[in-house]
């Protein structure tokens, strides 16, 4: 446990007390009315908006726009799907100097899907008791509110920190982690930093990866009462997923106890798939685009080279694919895995602090998705993932967050920035 004295323990108190509920929950309904969709208006708007927010709170805030098509050409970059013309980086600080503790957030969301399988406003921001209702309202802009309130908390309860805050709220997380490919490029930087993603109160000490990637196979084309004329590319399509399937399984053998008896966490999955131009032609292309799991500690590039030796490898027992080979690319995101050494003392004392305010401490694991923790490793920031929130609640229809999780985070980081930042 955190050893802290009399005065320490006062000045803790103080930054707790002041996280003002009522600012936060108005502080995530507007998020979640911007409808901040990666790449949008809204994302934009959601970035202006916050980097007010804290301006007026007192905060040192740096808001910029990013050259996008810089951006995507420099060394390292994370790839990306949207077809955007804007991207806003915002980072801010509660003072000078080199921050001790980084809240970190992405203010994009995904689209709202299907409108008929919602029973609320996506973008309404519907309280019902103890939820509140909208897109991104878990995935993850009541995190990003958290921070906000944090970071507010700080500054007015009026003690000094020895090393500052920083929040950084991204964007373009959802299609690749351009936002915080950006905001480190720029040099924001800190001793730690926690993730406020929906981690259903459990602590993410490490996460997979994920490639997108994009299969062309091909087919002759024929008229379609002529089937046997043609090669059907939905059928050799076929069997390029059985060949996948066979892959995704043995790369999931073996196990790892993080991720707490989850079967599939290195998932292989395809999520859209596009064929034919006719309904009497036998198809001649299917093109069929997915996400595929890098397991932690991975080389993205020995990931991607063991798929295509096996996408090649078909044609070794397949004559048509030996004859025509599946063209493979890899043109969206490109999330490589992100962990924090075990011994680190940042698992404990974000431990410590959810013990401070929930009483007990949280389970340590690995989540099975990627996220911008592997941004922020690879340029030297141990980083975690803790906020409010459920997995199975992102990206779904009616997502939710319950507002009472919501602000038990917000006060667990008022208490671990209090301790790791030094208040006094």
């Amino acid at each position: 446990m955190v050893s802290i004295d009399a005065a320490s323990e006062a000045a803790m108190r103080r930054i707790v007390d002041a996280v003002d509920e009522d600012a936060l929950v108005a502080d995530l309904a507007a998020l979640v009315r911007f409808g901040p969709v990666t790449g949008s208006d809204g994302e934009s708007a959601a970035q202006r908006y916050l980097a007010d927010r804290l301006g007026a709170a007192g905060l040192t805030v740096d808001l910029w726009a990013e050259d996008v098509e810089a951006l995507r050409a420099a060394p390292g970059g994370p790839g990306d799907e949207t077809d955007r013309s804007e991207l806003l980086g915002l980072a801010a600080a509660t003072g000078p100097g080199l921050p001790g503790m980084i809240l970190v957030g992405h203010v994009d969301v995904v689209p709202n899907g299907d409108p008929e399988a919602w029973t609320v406003d996506p973008t309404g921001a519907t309280i019902s008791g103890d939820l509140l209702y909208g897109r991104g309202a878990a995935d993850m802009l009541s995190g990003l509110a958290v921070n906000v309130a944090v970071a507010r908390a700080v500054l007015a309860s009026g003690v000094r920190l020895a090393a500052p805050l920083a929040v950084h709220s991204v964007a373009s997380e959802e299609d690749g982690g351009l936002g915080a490919f950006a905001t480190l490029r720029r040099g924001h930087r800190g001793g730690a930093a926690v993730i406020t993603e929906p981690t259903d109160g459990r602590l993410v000490v490490a996460s997979a990866g994920a490639l997108t990637f994009r299969l062309e196979v091909p087919g002759r084309a024929a008229h379609g009462s002529n089937r046997l004329d043609g090669v059907s590319a939905l059928e050799v399509f076929e069997r390029v997923h059985r060949a996948l399937r066979d892959l995704e399984e043995r790369r999931n053998a073996g196990g790892d106890a993080r991720f707490g008896g989850n079967p599939l966490p290195y998932a292989l999955s395809i999520g859209m798939v596009r064929a034919g131009e006719w309904a009497s032609t036998v198809p001649d292309l299917v093109v069929a685009d997915g996400r595929y799991g890098v397991r932690i500690g991975e080389d993205p590039a020995a990931a991607r080279a063991e798929f295509e030796q096996v996408v090649a490898g078909l044609g070794a027992v397949d004559p048509w694919l030996r004859e025509h080979p599946v063209g493979v690319t890899w043109p969206g995101g490109q999330f490589a895995s992100g962990s924090v050494d075990d011994g680190h003392p940042l698992i404990g004392e974000v431990a410590d602090a959810v013990a401070t305010v929930r009483g007990e401490s949280p389970q340590l694991v690995a989540a099975p998705y990627g996220s911008d923790q592997r941004h922020y490793t690879a340029a030297g920031v141990p980083t975690v993932l803790y906020g409010p929130g459920a997995l199975t609640d992102a990206h779904a229809p009616d997502e939710k967050v319950s507002l009472a999780d919501t602000l038990a985070v917000a006060r667990t980081l008022a208490v671990l920035v209090a301790r790791r930042c030094g208040a006094h």
